[in-house]
């Protein structure tokens, strides 16, 4: 049994994370509790993993070194780091934020990591590394020009482990998530908004003309990939997309989620908000190259089963 620290572990991904390692391993998970959503939603997070194996839950945030020092010691073996100011609005309104808990937060992380002999430490990236599109899909080496300042914190980031890998020896892999949605999900997140909104009757708000299209992927695939790298050291110092291959246009997310709950909720077009990305699609090759083909949830079956949450929203 491995003592794993999940960051980030009462979020909408660490949790899920956390609940299905928990079943084989020591578990702790350290979380700021950050009200930028309702800290309800966290804690029932929260509880969903300590009811699931050995979990221990320590509140505490990953820009104070020191606090980390005491929690991550000799016995941690493996780190998955999701702590985030996540969400590319918040970080347009406050940047400095943003770069302190993504930027700042992963520098200490892979400090104490390296002292304390951590076997490996996975981090949670994003598409929003890419930002303007050059071509689709996105495979790994497509540009990188992020055109939100939470894009350039997750880049940023994605450097520091980088160098910590080529200069410092430490084992690490980054993956680029591509718009993760399933049960839990955040409640600022478009297809939790989306659904709350037709479950209520209330119309629909689209900002922009709904043309834009996301890559859709499914927690549980997310789930499986971190478990599988876990110890693939073939993965060591790799930057790796995590997607989907569910491209999916806003309008049509709209009209099959209007079908599947069986609402016709007005839709209402908005002003197009300064930087959203327009378009993403993940090209998973490499990752498929590393661990074989991989069998994502698709989009039909994946959005049927959110819906049947009652607990989603």
């Amino acid at each position: 049994m491995s003592k794993i620290v999940v960051t980030g572990g009462a979020g909408f991904i660490g949790s899920h994370i956390a609940e299905v390692l928990a079943k084989d391993h020591e578990i702790v998970i350290i979380d700021n509790l950050d009200d930028y959503y309702t800290v309800e939603l966290k804690k029932k997070n929260i509880d969903c993993v300590l009811n699931s194996g050995n979990v221990t839950f320590i509140q505490g945030d990953v820009t104070d070194i020191d606090f980390l020092r005491s929690v991550i010691d000799k016995y941690t073996e493996y780190i998955f780091y999701g702590a985030a100011q996540a969400v590319v609005r918040i970080s347009v309104k406050n940047p400095f934020k943003t770069n302190n808990v993504n930027v700042v937060g992963s520098l200490n992380i892979l400090q104490v990591s390296m002292d304390s002999n951590v076997k490996r430490v996975i981090n949670a990236s994003s598409s929003s590394v890419y930002g303007k599109v050059k071509h689709l899909p996105f495979d790994e080496k497509h540009p990188t020009q992020p055109v939100s300042p939470y894009g350039v914190s997750k880049l940023a980031a994605e450097h520091y482990y980088r160098v910590f890998y080529e200069v410092y020896g430490l084992p690490i892999v980054s993956l680029r998530y591509f718009t993760v949605y399933g049960p839990r999900i955040r409640p600022d997140l478009t297809i939790s908004i989306f659904t709350e909104k037709m479950l209520k009757n209330k119309p629909i708000t689209i900002f922009g003309d709904g043309e834009q299209t996301r890559d859709f992927t499914y927690i549980d695939d997310i789930v499986d990939l971190n478990i599988e790298l876990l110890n693939n050291k073939k993965s060591d110092g790799k930057i790796l997309n995590i997607g989907g291959s569910n491209l999916i246009g806003i309008n049509d997310l709209v009209n099959y989620l209007k079908r599947l709950i069986g609402n016709d909720s007005e839709v209402i077009y908005s002003k197009e908000q300064k930087c959203d990305a327009g378009h993403t699609l993940a090209d998973i090759s490499c990752l498929n190259k590393l661990i074989g083909l991989v069998n994502h949830m698709n989009i039909e079956d994946g959005l049927s089963k959110f819906v049947s949450f009652p607990t989603n929203i």
